[in-house]
């Protein structure tokens, strides 16, 4: 016998609409990738200080270090689940205003960069060729994760600035400065800003589970591939 509220949980639906996820948060996905990407011009072309230089190589080093003696199988194990850490929290955390997953792109980003320019002094402009097949997979991974967080975190802020602006400016800057205390201010003394949070809020739970299907049906394959073709491409001379 069949109810109405038995839904029957499908896979092609779901792997649809997270797709159609993906495009109605491009805006933040396309805000990630220009912060990636601006950090890691700043990484390449400007003169890094000694005292950074000295932290890329030591983070550079005990990547080295953790994969010295790593066979492939093991390689690859290990890039698939320091991705999958990085992609994770940074979605999960994203939550809190979307301030992880800036920071995630442009240190990252500035990183690349910087490996980048150490590259092309040690072994000419053609070595970026080998560098690229690295990120084909994983770049749009990690791109994907911290678009969705970043969108999540914002809502915290955006939702409660657009109740306010046309009536009171004043409290929608209040929101970007201090958020917390101004919010239960807010929520206290404002009935129609409790409701309308109260409607956003279930705004906010569809989003977080579209964000985890996409998590689990795009990104986490997307994952195991980059993890699949980066180890190969370690141990192929």
């Amino acid at each position: 016998m069949k109810t109405g509220n038995n839904k029957k949980f499908s896979a092609g639906k779901e792997y649809r609409k997270s797709w159609d996820y993906i495009k109605e948060s491009r805006n933040f996905i396309f805000s990630v990738i220009l912060i990636f990407l601006f950090f890691s011009l700043i990484g390449f072309f400007i003169p890094a200080p000694e005292y950074i230089k000295e932290q890329v190589y030591n983070f550079l080093k005990e990547i080295l270090e953790k994969t010295e003696n790593l066979s492939a199988g093991e390689m690859i194990t290990f890039i698939f689940f320091n991705n999958l850490q990085t992609s994770f929290f940074s979605f999960v955390f994203g939550v809190m205003f979307g301030i992880l997953p800036l920071i995630t792109a442009a240190v990252n980003g500035y990183v690349l960069g910087f490996v980048a320019f150490m590259s092309v002094e040690a072994n000419g402009i053609f070595s970026l060729l080998r560098l690229f097949p690295h990120g084909i997979f994983e770049l749009p991974a990690v791109f994907l994760s911290l678009g969705l967080g970043l969108k999540l975190g914002l809502w915290l802020i955006i939702e409660p600035v657009k109740f306010y602006w046309k009536k009171n400016k004043a409290i929608s800057f209040l929101f970007v400065l201090f958020y917390l205390p101004t919010l239960i201010f807010a929520l206290t003394g404002d009935y129609k800003f409790k409701i309308k949070m109260k409607a956003n809020f279930l705004n906010f739970q569809k989003n977080f589970r579209n964000s985890l299907m996409v998590f689990f049906l795009i990104i986490f394959p997307l994952l195991i591939i980059a993890a699949i073709v980066e180890g190969i491409l370690m141990f192929t001379k």
